[in-house]
C-alpha cells in the first residue's frame, strides 16, 4: 500500500526489450535505502516489483498487461518518474490509501497557471469518473490530489501547488501528455456494490 506522496523522482537508465515485456532501469539513488530484491515501488502509481538492486538504483520486468494499461510502455531513456517506497505500519498517512493498482490511462486536456497554482484539466476513462468526486482523492502518475473541479463529463481538474510542481515530475505536464491514474479506492468498493457500474458485476 502506498499514500500518493512522492519520495523521490528517478530517470530511466534503459530499456531492454524481453519475450514477455520489459525490462526497464531506473537510476533512483534516492530509494535505495532497505530496499530489497523483491521489493515494491510505485512507479509513477504502478506498483513494481525490483527484480535488480542495483548502486545507483533498480530494475523492473514490466509485462504485457502493465504495459498496456499504464504509460510504461512509452518510457524511453531520459524519462523521469515519480517514485515511493510502500508505507510501513505506524507511518503517517499523509495522502490517502494508494495501491498502486492503475485505474487507466488519462490525457491532459490543459494546463493553465492560477495565482501561485497550476490548474490541470484531464480526460479520465470511464472506470475512473465513475468513483471521482468533487473534493475526493485521485492518484496522477503516482501523486496523491484533490479534486478541485469536473468541468464535463470525464474531466477531472485538480490544482498543482509550487511545491508539488517543484518535486515531482507534474510540473513538466503539457496538453496532450498522458498520466497514469488509481480512482478512489473507497469509490470502488461502493460501485461494486451498485447496478450499472464499471465495477458491478451485474453490468
Amino acid at each position: 500500500m502506498f499514500t500518493g506522496i512522492v519520495e523521490a523522482t528517478g530517470t530511466v537508465s534503459r530499456v531492454e526489450a524481453g519475450a514477455a515485456g520489459r525490462r526497464i532501469r531506473f537510476h533512483a539513488p534516492d530509494v535505495l535505502d532497505d530496499l530489497s530484491l523483491g521489493d515494491s515501488v510505485a512507479v509513477d502509481g504502478a506498483c513494481l516489483t525490483a527484480v535488480e538492486v542495483h548502486a545507483d538504483g533498480f530494475s523492473v520486468d514490466v509485462i504485457g498487461p502493465t504495459l498496456d494499461r499504464t504509460v510504461a510502455g512509452s518510457y524511453r531513456e531520459g524519462t523521469r518518474v515519480n517514485l515511493e517506497r510502500p508505507v510501513r505500519v505506524g507511518d503517517r498517512l499523509d495522502g490517502h490509501i494508494v495501491q498502486g493498482h492503475v485505474d487507466g490511462v488519462g490525457v491532459v486536456l490543459s494546463v493553465r497557471p492560477e495565482g501561485d497554482r497550476w490548474l490541470v484539466d484531464v480526460r479520465v476513462p470511464p472506470e475512473v469518473d465513475a468513483v471521482t468526486i468533487l473534493q475526493g482523492s485521485i492518484t496522477l502518475s503516482g501523486v496523491s490530489l484533490t479534486v478541485n473541479a469536473l468541468p464535463a463529463q470525464s474531466t477531472c481538474q485538480v490544482a498543482l501547488i509550487p511545491h508539488t510542481l517543484a518535486v515531482t515530475t507534474l510540473g513538466t505536464l503539457a496538453a496532450g501528455d498522458r498520466v497514469n491514474l488509481e480512482g478512489d479506492l473507497i469509490g470502488k468498493y461502493v460501485g461494486r456494490m451498485l447496478p450499472n457500474s464499471p465495477y458491478s458485476r451485474q453490468r
